[in-house]
């Protein structure tokens, strides 16, 4: 299969393919790719976009209307020196179209991770938001055109944008040819006029008129899947999930020049969300280099032919995910990769689809719940380019239902984080919002929050692309609705404290907080949200009824599946904040803090204990989430222990009530209480471990035990050298971890003393089941030991 890099070289012959002295092939000798991403990522991830377009030296009053609401003084502050200016700035007048797409072309390819020609996208090259600030600033700078930000998120391929800045500006340019249309449209010679993106929808449902009619497929488990976007959130855990609960082999389409790339993609994706790779994996799936926004998927006839041949099932969680986008940016991934699909399922022996949509189709309905059956909303109404490219992907496959094909619609809404590693979508919107809300304790005003962790949205659709029965039929994968007032009554319980802010109100202060911080992980959430375009998305989807998914909950129930574990204050705290991938912030205050005093002896291995050793520690949680889900505790402070070292070590680390649930350690009839897992470091860098165990047995001195740590200490790498035993001193209980309990003072007082009464009945609770679980032991080992003792005698 020829690679896209040799496929968009062969397109565009400006490329520069020119071999440097060292006999290194280029794909591009103007640009080093990687030292101007290595800038971005050094230089703009915290800056607003006025101080970036300031940075790149645009001369473009108003190039950025959109984000900023003001106007841009003229002038430049220097010039890229990451590659050269393509050309001499020009008048606009001196400009036609061939020779303006052609610069624009030279020009995007200096931010994008693949080369591209003028009738490709610029996003589908791997261009990113902040990139396309870069890109008008250039173009500013270098070409004197300054199309502004809505232009280029509308549509980002350089001959588009050529035709639209000569259209805007024909009152000043001189008689030129007509301008002919882009590439993918008809190829009559006619004047340009601008894009109506409904006009161009329309056009490409058309296309799946042209598919033939088949019959339908057999009804039966599938054996060999292909699989788009296992290198996504979602889709690396929808493989996962096919994988463990059916026999299938899965072929995944990934975006790459060769196979082996592929494979290597497709390992980096499930390690970077926690999810295993191995040569099991391996032996059960087969990474195919493709694109799904090329015809044939970038397939020659011959592999095309025989995965047409190979496949019985198609599961498309492919998607191009951008709020800023406008739809002809989005159509090639979103609307025509799913026809390409249906093409295929046509090919050969006909093949069901299984398709990941959204509830983004909804958007703008009126509708006072969101069933499955439900009509969608119009697709005038819905506000954004990404809203129609799902809802023009569902109107190309319905289509695609009516030539005979079986196709199923799997509609999630917020995808949460997994809610046992933790892993979660950075970029993805909600994830963003929810990061927000974690980290300034402020919510919009919506109605219903849609949402459920990604574990439970890939192990239904999993479960209903394996079950024959469920095919042809539309689900909601989103768990029940959690509305505003259940949203602050669980987090206040939690401890969160959140405020309840107007929609608007709580963009401007978002976006400010987020610049004053500076916060550079929440950049692109503060791009999307100053966006006029992407506002209109986020309003609709505040404004959004609960989504109804009675189908889908009676395919869970009608297989024993698992309801998304959301609900309750601390699950839903610890969806929040999983799916913001929040921990303890550097500076801010925890949600809540004690203190720890322990004195003991330590010895060498062996040997009595005799060397005194003593712990200043500081115990605190950044969430409720942290400790009512996770049961953990972050550890500060510090170890003197003058045998170990002449000078105080600093100590971080965790410690975890009621590790392993309770259950003794192997060999051990102790039942574990708390679990310090700390690290030791001195003032030179030096590390040690301390590994410590509060245990609870059957015996008298309660009190003890829940004060006494068994204790060992080792060097970084080696095994333990030290072990001994520590103790609370009785008389700092009362003062340190009752009365010293200190609550985050952002909240307010009434939920500060509603946190500690939480705290202390959760710890208690705790503490008491501990201590319990030893006698209850002794107890079921003595109603063991008399049936075994009446079985006996009755023989």
């Amino acid at each position: 299969m020829t690679s896209p890099d040799k496929r968009t070289a062969a397109r565009n012959p400006t490329i520069d393919q020119r071999v440097p002295d060292d006999g290194t092939a280029v794909r591009n000798a103007s640009v080093d790719r990687r030292v101007r991403g290595e800038a971005l990522e050094r230089g703009t991830a915290g800056m607003d976009v006025a101080a970036l377009l300031a940075r790149t030296g645009t001369q473009n009053a108003s190039v950025d209307r959109r984000v900023r609401g003001e106007t841009l003084e003229r002038g430049s502050t220097g010039t890229d020196v990451a590659a050269p200016q393509v050309e001499t700035q020009r008048d606009a007048r001196e400009w036609d179209a061939d020779s303006l797409a052609a610069a624009i072309t030279a020009v995007a390819n200096r931010f994008t991770e693949t080369p591209i020609d003028a009738d490709t996208d610029f996003f589908d090259a791997g261009g990113t938001s902040l990139a396309a600030v870069e890109l008008v600033a250039a173009l500013a700078r270098e070409l004197g055109i300054h199309p502004d930000l809505d232009t280029v998120f509308f549509d980002a391929r350089p001959r588009r944008l050529a035709h639209r800045w000569l259209a805007d500006h024909l009152e000043s340019a001189p008689s030129r040819p007509e301008v002919k249309p882009e590439a993918d449209t008809d190829d009559v010679d006619r004047p340009f006029t601008d894009t109506d993106d409904l006009a161009q929808l329309f056009a490409d449902l058309a296309g799946a008129d042209r598919l033939p009619l088949v019959a339908a497929p057999e009804r039966a488990a599938p054996r060999r899947i292909l699989l788009t976007g296992a290198t996504g959130f979602l889709g690396s855990h929808l493989l996962l999930d096919l994988l463990r609960h059916s026999q299938a082999h899965v072929v995944c389409l990934v975006r790459a020049d060769d196979d082996k790339a592929a494979a290597g993609r497709l390992e980096h994706a499930l390690r970077r969300f926690a999810l295993p790779w191995s040569r099991e994996v391996l032996r059960r799936v087969t990474p195919l280099a493709g694109d799904l926004r090329l015809p044939r998927l970038g397939l020659s006839d011959e592999r095309w032919e025989t995965l047409a041949a190979e496949v019985d099932s198609i599961v498309n969680a492919g998607a191009a995910v951008d709020f800023l986008r406008g739809y002809p940016s989005l159509r090639r991934t979103n609307v025509l990769g799913p026809l390409i699909l249906a093409e295929l399922a046509c090919t050969d022996r006909p093949k069901p689809v299984h398709h990941i949509s959204s509830l983004a189709v909804f958007n703008g309905s009126d509708a006072t719940t969101l069933g499955e059956d439900e009509p969608t909303a119009n697709v005038a109404a819905l506000p954004i380019g990404y809203d129609r490219s799902k809802w023009a992907a569902e109107a190309v496959l319905r289509r695609a239902g009516e030539h005979g094909l079986v196709v199923t619609i799997l509609r999630p809404g917020g995808i949460g984080s997994h809610p046992e590693t933790g892993a979660h979508n950075p970029r993805d919107l909600n994830a963003g919002i929810t990061a927000a809300l974690m980290r300034f304790r402020t919510v919009p005003g919506f109605r219903y929050l849609n949402a459920a962790p990604v574990d439970w949205v890939s192990r239904v659709a999993a479960q209903i692309i394996g079950t024959p029965s469920a095919w042809g039929h539309t689900y909601h994968l989103t768990g029940a609705p959690t509305s505003l007032e259940q949203m602050v009554a669980e987090t206040t319980m939690g401890g969160l404290g959140i405020r309840v802010q107007h929609w608007e109100q709580w963009c401007d202060d978002t976006v400010r907080a987020i610049r004053e911080g500076p916060v550079p992980e929440l950049e692109s959430l503060a791009q999307v949200l100053q966006s006029p375009v992407a506002r209109r998305q986020l309003a609709a989807m505040v404004t959004a009824p609960p989504a109804s998914a009675a189908r889908t909950d009676a395919f869970v129930s009608a297989n024993g599946l698992p309801v998304p574990a959301t609900s309750g204050p601390a699950a839903r705290g610890k969806m929040l904040a999983t799916m913001a991938g929040m921990g303890p912030q550097p500076g801010e205050e925890p949600y809540l803090r004690f203190h720890e005093t322990l004195t003991g002896t330590v010895g060498p291995i062996g040997e009595t204990a005799d060397i005194p050793c003593d712990l200043r520690l500081t115990l605190s949680v950044a969430s409720s989430a942290q400790v009512f889900s996770a049961r953990t505790l972050d550890v500060s402070g510090e170890l003197t222990c003058p045998r170990l070292h002449d000078e105080s070590l600093t100590v971080e680390g965790t410690a975890t009530v009621r590790p392993h649930d309770g259950i003794p350690l192997r060999h051990e009839a102790r039942h574990p209480i708390m679990h310090y897992q700390l690290t030791l470091r001195d003032s030179s860098g030096d590390t040690w471990w301390l590994e410590g165990y509060k245990f609870a047995a059957a015996r008298r001195r309660l009190v003890r035990q829940l004060g006494t740590q068994v204790i060992e200490i080792g060097r970084t790498g080696e095994p333990a050298s030290y072990t001994g035993e520590v103790t609370v001193p009785m008389h700092t209980y009362l003062s340190d971890q009752i009365d010293g309990i200190e609550i985050d003072p952002r909240l307010p007082e009434r939920q500060q003393r509603l946190a500690k009464l939480l705290w202390l009945s959760w710890f208690g609770s705790q503490l008491g089941k501990s201590l319990m679980e030893p006698v209850l032991r002794v107890g079921t080992d003595l109603l063991d030991l008399r049936r075994a003792m009446r079985k006996e005698h009755r023989r």
